[in-house]
């Protein structure tokens, strides 16, 4: 395996405080990031919260005391890393060093980590190899454009509150750590073997140290999972250690791209994790032995449920139904009767009822979309995109949502967000039933259509006052579209900020 050093790397220490250039709290970078919260402190690197003003969203930047000698290779990993493309790497969305001041500036990423998911001991295998899966293929895809990690640990592997698989740190962590290989994809290849072991087992067999229990040896020898861990499948276990050791007969597995395919059959998406009790509130205040660009888990969150359930409006449908089925069925009695006493035709003649009966309309046909988007036409057009096809899926426990803004006017930045659905052709619409959720008061939804997914193509159908709960709109009077959208004019309250949600929704077209 390739070995990693650690370069001119010296402790941080209030000494260096005194170094530190005048970037404080409240801070503006590029006329557009403002510093609110430092994280961390650690080797001339510090770690702050910070708020994109433009799009009104949290960022995370990374500043540099002005002797941090690592501060050109640090910004040019991070321009290279912001071209890389899969969502489940860490968005890098500016670097500079300008005017004497140093900046990086990435994604705000909040979930819990591999490392805080087996602080009780090691996950359900399959949950576990479907988390380290989707950073294999993240990795494969940052390999193919030239980028390493060089650090794979535990704490770099999110499983975020939103639902999504994030790897941080690919290439800026080793530029600022001065980390180097001779072989950097047997490195990372080796980084994620080890990943593996840890979700499988709970112990962490790498060289750094880590909070996870040491793995245990056999006469010297690493113990594969399954000695470890009870239940550990066969395939699973047999990956792992051609990762780390093949034994006789195996063949090893040296790349990327061969870990993320000899993982290809576990379950996708990666399940959610385990609930837990809310995290305490970290804000890693100690200044960590290295460098720790985790954001600080909030103090409270939701324990992941599943399918939501509510039974009364399901009772409320019912008694419906049975309400029409005896008012259908009276109604059609006493027209029976009527033909009767009349002296008409016999009731009980088949072919009579069947052919003065009225024609039954086509019936209303549900339409899958053929894609989700989401839609921020007077932004950057980048509205939580990964989430989009959750909203779609049928699986009422997962949901898209826009970004969190600072007022439910869009911090005043634009008139409104939603959810793209392409329908693959043009069509006429009947209803469109979305589900907000039991999110706070105060949004406002508009359904929108059109045959161009430009927005000044897309015509109000129909609004809603109140963007709660299960929302019908009436659709029938529209055009026949191929583009409809979901749009939030104003936006709910959600933990202290504001944020639309849609865990659901169903589309139907008279046409077959």
């Amino acid at each position: 395996m390739g070995e990693s050093t650690l370069h001119d790397h010296q402790p941080w220490d209030e000494g260096d405080a005194m170094s530190m250039s005048s970037v404080e709290p409240g801070t503006r970078l590029a006329d557009r990031f403002r510093l609110e919260d430092r994280v961390s402190e650690s080797g001339g690197v510090t770690l702050w919260k910070a708020i994109d003003e433009i799009l009104a969203r949290p960022v995370a930047v990374h500043t540099f005391n002005p002797g941090f000698d690592r501060v050109t290779e640090v910004v040019t990993a991070a321009r290279a890393a912001s071209r890389l493309t899969d969502p489940r790497l860490t968005q890098v969305f500016d670097a500079a060093n300008e005017d004497g001041t140093a900046y990086v500036v990435s994604e705000w990423v909040t979930g819990e980590s591999l490392e805080d998911l087996l602080e009780s001991g090691p996950m359900e295998p399959e949950r576990g190899a479907a988390l380290v899966a989707e950073a294999a293929e993240a990795m494969a895809h940052a390999h193919d454009a030239g980028l390493g990690h060089l650090g794979l640990d535990p704490s770099r592997l999110i499983w975020t509150y939103g639902g999504t698989v994030k790897l941080l740190g690919v290439a800026v962590d080793a530029a600022i750590m001065g980390v180097r290989s001779d072989d950097p994809t047997d490195e990372d290849t080796r980084g994620l073997g080890l990943l593996l072991y840890a979700a499988l087992t709970g112990h962490w067999a790498g060289e750094v140290e880590c909070t996870l229990p040491p793995a245990p040896l056999d006469d010297g020898r690493l113990c594969t999972p399954r000695q470890v861990t009870a239940g550990v499948p066969g395939f699973l276990d047999a990956v792992t250690m051609r990762i780390l050791d093949p034994r006789r007969g195996q063949e090893a597995l040296t790349t990327p791209s061969a870990v993320a395919e000899a993982l290809s059959d576990v379950p996708r998406p990666a399940p959610v994790p385990p609930a837990t009790h809310p995290p305490a509130i970290n804000l890693h205040s100690e200044a960590p032995d290295i460098f720790d660009p985790r954001p600080p888990r909030p103090a409270q969150r939701p324990a992941p449920q599943g399918p939501r359930q509510r039974p009364s409006a399901f009772n409320r449908a019912l008694v419906t139904i049975l309400v029409l089925l005896v008012m259908a069925a009276v109604g059609v009695g006493a027209w029976t009767l009527g033909r009767s006493l009349a002296g008409g035709t016999s009731a009980t003649s088949p072919s009579a009822s069947t052919s003065s009966a009225p024609s039954k309309s086509a019936k209303a046909q549900t339409i899958t979309p053929a894609s989700a988007a989401g839609f921020d036409p007077l932004g950057d057009n980048e509205e939580r995109n990964e989430l989009a096809s959750h909203a779609v899926d049928g699986q009422p426990s997962t949901e898209w949502h826009t970004e969190s803004y600072t007022s439910p006017e869009f911090g005043r930045l634009k008139d409104g967000v939603g959810l793209l659905l392409d329908l693959g052709k043009e069509m006429r619409l009947s209803q469109v039933t979305v589900d907000f959720g039991d999110q706070g008061g105060g949004g406002q939804a508009e359904l929108r259509a059109g045959t161009s997914n430009e927005e000044s193509a897309l015509k109000a159908v129909g609004g809603a006052k109140e963007a709660t709960g299960t929302v019908t709109f009436d659709a029938s009077s529209a055009a026949p579209s191929r583009y409809v959208v979901i749009w939030f004019t104003k936006l709910p309250t959600y933990e202290g900020k504001y944020r639309g949600t849609i865990y659901d929704l169903t589309i139907t077209s008279p046409q077959a």
